[in-house]
């Protein structure tokens, strides 16, 4: 599969409008790591750029990958194999073209429609028949800033249900896009 997922915490929208930072929360680590294995993705990025915040992270994840959590659950080391934390999202980016020679276009997500969209119909034709890796990119918080989704190629219809209530873990959003674009038709 060329698809890549990452999970970015800054540079984030706060409840107040305010450019921010979250912060790296256990449930996502593992349950998007876990949506990554299931979806046959290449990797799942965590972005986040503090350091304490990335060696947390590696602590959870060398626990998982190579500490007693391998030994106790195989099925959520070979999840968790697919995590990458880095700085940035030009690390991941990097990542994705030395891992397939080629650079990766990017599609980000957010709740509300804010650009353009890219459908989920098309998406899944083009991830098909592009060779380029695709990184598709959530947001933390209240939304990635806009200026940082403008530097993308894409911008992923947001997810529409039939009530006024629109605010989803990224967990839950991320599971019914990669379902949308991915699961059984």
């Amino acid at each position: 599969m060329n698809l890549a997922i990452a999970l970015v915490h800054y540079p984030i929208y706060n409840r107040t409008g305010e450019v921010g930072c979250t912060n790296v929360t256990n449930f996502d680590l593992h349950d998007l790591a876990r949506l990554a294995r299931t979806y046959g993705l290449h990797h799942y990025y965590v972005i986040h750029p503090y350091q304490s915040q990335r060696e947390m992270v590696t602590r959870i994840h060398k626990y998982w990958t190579e500490g007693l959590g391998s030994k106790l659950n195989p099925d959520r080391k070979e999840a968790m194999d697919l995590l990458v934390v880095l700085a940035n999202l030009g690390e991941a980016i990097d990542h994705l073209t030395n891992c397939y020679g080629r650079v990766p276009w990017l599609v980000y997500t957010d709740a509300r429609a804010l650009f353009p969209p890219l459908t989920f119909q098309r998406f899944r034709r083009m991830l098909k028949t592009r060779k380029a890796p695709c990184l598709l990119i959530f947001g933390t918080g209240w939304g990635i800033q806009r200026e940082e989704i403008r530097r993308g190629n894409y911008f992923l219809q947001p997810i529409v249900t039939s009530s006024n209530y629109n605010h989803l873990s990224v967990r839950s959003a991320a599971s019914i896009i990669l379902d949308r674009l991915l699961g059984e038709r």
